[in-house]
């Protein structure tokens, strides 16, 4: 009986440790990647700002050849909407809507519908280095309740960085050429 009771309150410790660490994760985070492409701002920034042009780019998008995202709104301006659904659930269903644009910015709000319903929202920064020459950043920014914060923090911060580098690269190679 001794070592069933010693068993069992190893295994209530080992199930509780991923509680106890969720504790002291961040709920927030914030994912930022830049690439620099040799073309000038107002070419990446006119590109970048049509949702549609994220079927040449995106890797999210890309990771299902039968997928063909619906855009309502006026592509490209302030309340522009894409919505995607997959039966590929590393895809998923949801949509992004623009929400801000400055000659320098471009926020949207993105909703998770499916496998996981969540919130999250992203941008793009645009500076020019000089005349033909942009750096661009990335930005995703999430808000995860506990204990959710620690499988979105280990697990899905580095995912989202890995995939928005592949889109920067690909934006690059497309514009480059």
């Amino acid at each position: 009986m001794k070592v069933l009771k010693k068993i069992l309150l190893a295994i209530v410790i080992l199930l509780a440790i991923p509680f106890i660490v969720a504790l002291f994760i961040p709920n927030k985070y914030t994912v930022s990647v830049s690439e620099t492409i040799n073309k000038p701002k107002s070419v990446v920034y006119d590109y970048i700002r049509i949702l549609a042009n994220q079927e040449q780019y995106s890797e999210w998008v890309k990771a299902d050849p039968n997928l063909h995202p619906t855009i309502s709104g006026t592509d490209g301006s302030i309340g522009a909407k894409q919505s995607w659904n997959s039966k590929d659930d590393n895809v998923g269903q949801g949509e992004q809507i623009i929400t801000a644009m400055t000659p320098d910015r471009i926020d949207v709000d993105l909703i998770f519908i499916k496998p996981f319903e969540g919130k999250a929202k992203a941008a793009n920064i645009f500076t020019s280095v000089n005349d033909s020459v942009t750096s661009i950043t990335s930005e995703f920014y999430a808000d995860e309740r506990y204990p959710f914060n620690l499988m979105s923090y280990c697990f899905g911060r580095p995912m989202i960085k890995e995939t928005q580098q592949k889109n920067l690269k690909n934006i690059k190679t497309i514009l480059e050429k």
